[in-house]
């Protein structure tokens, strides 16, 4: 089995410079983890956040289990991370000093069938370096058309 990306945060490569990124696993309940192996997961403005030695998401929506019943619980609700001590200590450190933002990247389901998400420590971009980005990312594509242009004739 390989691995099954469920939900990719697109916008945080585009609003921030990733300085580096973790693995954690998510605590979630029976009908949620059965929405999320459906593909049910928006990372839309969701955020993370270290408070009392622990990692939580907040405004990550998992919708309800179309087959749920009573146990399932607030799509919006706020989730725990799974991390080590030294690597959420880590983080809380960049976090502090550093004035950087942790900002949920991804979720997926691994070999093992685990749900897990790809955190990183991140700094905003400023509007000058979005639209550096976007003019490096618009020039590449120009170079990759005339290439291609070239190899046709």
């Amino acid at each position: 089995m390989a691995v099954k990306t469920i939900a990719n945060n697109k916008k945080a490569r585009h609003d921030y410079f990733i300085e580096e990124t973790y693995e954690a696993g998510i605590v979630l309940t029976g009908t949620e983890i059965k929405s999320v192996r459906t593909g049910r997961v928006s990372l839309k403005e969701s955020y993370a956040k270290v408070e009392n030695g622990e990692i939580i998401v907040y405004s990550m929506n998992i919708s309800p289990y179309e087959f749920g019943n009573i146990h399932n619980v607030d799509s919006m609700r706020p989730r725990k991370l799974l991390l080590n001590k030294r690597e959420i200590r880590k983080i809380n450190q960049s976090l502090t000093r550093d004035g950087l933002t942790l900002i949920p990247l991804s979720v997926y389901i691994n070999e093992k069938g685990l749900a897990k998400m790809k955190i990183g420590v991140a700094r905003g971009k400023k509007l000058y370096d979005k639209r550096d980005s976007i003019a490096k990312r618009d020039a590449g594509r120009r170079m990759d058309r005339a290439v291609k242009q070239s190899r046709r004739s």
